[in-house]
């Protein structure tokens, strides 16, 4: 099944109107691939901004909505802001939600529905932390998030799942490729069991964690390994609290991975990689060789 290569740049809470404006004029003065559809997550205090400024051929992303239109949430927005901003996509149960912010399942299912019934793309997000890898439930861990996810999905033409190993960021503990695979497969399959097997079959599943390069390099070889998401190096989250990205491969401060002008050539030309969320070099011009990798 053919799948439009994807290239998002998580730019998590980073950049003032200064910095994301020279990004912008950057990928609005680039020559970008017409075959690459591009997907910028700005914070959110920027979404008005980003999305005003940049390309319309770019998209927006916000990285966190609530579960209802409007009332007296202090410090939420809502999918009814988000598309009031112009805005189609946002970020769902990511890692740093969960754990930093103590979201739940319950809760990120029914900001998932409440998106999906607002016209948003959800990038849902979901993974075991270390102590879940070890005692050997991930399948149980990942299975039951998945179905929050499941059970507030009508429409999952609209929805990319994002599987990323909350043990592996910060903790020098590194996913191998086997590891992916083994539970995206697994994923993969329950999707099909559970929800039907077009959906198996169409989900797109990308991958989250922090690698080197000489495994993403392997990693990109896997069957279900379709997507690489990148989260920026220089946020200094203690590694027990156990932070990663949103949509997807989070490359901590202890790493010296990451998906670079220099690397995202040979990723790309895998079969099953469909494209990178990208932190730090997001917010470089190096974001356009990035995203014009298929060339």
């Amino acid at each position: 099944m053919s799948r439009k290569f994807f290239v998002g740049g998580n730019w998590k809470m980073n950049g003032d109107k200064k910095s994301l404006g020279e990004i912008i004029n950057t990928l609005n003065s680039a020559k970008l691939d017409p075959n690459t559809e591009v997907v910028c997550g700005a914070p959110s205090i920027y979404l008005d901004f980003a999305r005003s400024k940049l390309d319309p051929k770019i998209g927006v992303a916000a990285q966190n909505c609530y579960k209802v239109a409007k009332g007296a949430f202090t410090g939420e927005i809502s999918p009814a802001m988000i598309k009031d901003c112009g805005v189609n996509w946002v970020i769902l149960g990511h890692s740093e939600r969960r754990w930093v912010f103590g979201e739940t399942d319950e809760l990120i299912g029914q900001k998932c529905a409440h998106a999906l019934e607002n016209g948003l793309g959800v990038i849902a997000c979901i993974g075991e932390k270390l102590d879940e890898r070890e005692a050997g439930i991930t399948e149980k861990v990942v299975n039951a998030q998945t179905k929050h996810f499941a059970d507030n999905i009508k429409d999952w033409s609209k929805v990319v799942l994002a599987y990323e190993p909350v043990w592996a960021i910060g903790t020098g503990k590194t996913a191998s490729p086997a590891q992916a695979q083994e539970v995206h497969d697994k994923l993969r399959q329950w999707v099909k069991a559970n929800v039907s097997a077009e959906v198996g079959n169409s989900v797109r599943i990308i991958y989250g964690g922090e690698d080197s390069y000489a495994s993403l390099e392997t990693l990109a070889l896997l069957k279900h390994g379709q997507r690489c998401v990148v989260v920026a190096q220089q946020i200094q989250f203690k590694s027990a609290v156990g932070v990663c990205s949103g949509l997807i491969l989070l490359v901590s401060p202890f790493s010296s991975g990451s998906v670079t002008g220099g690397t995202c050539k040979e990723l790309a030309s895998m079969a099953d990689v469909d494209g990178f969320l990208v932190g730090g070099a997001a917010l470089k011009p190096e974001f356009v060789d990035i995203i014009n990798a298929k060339q």
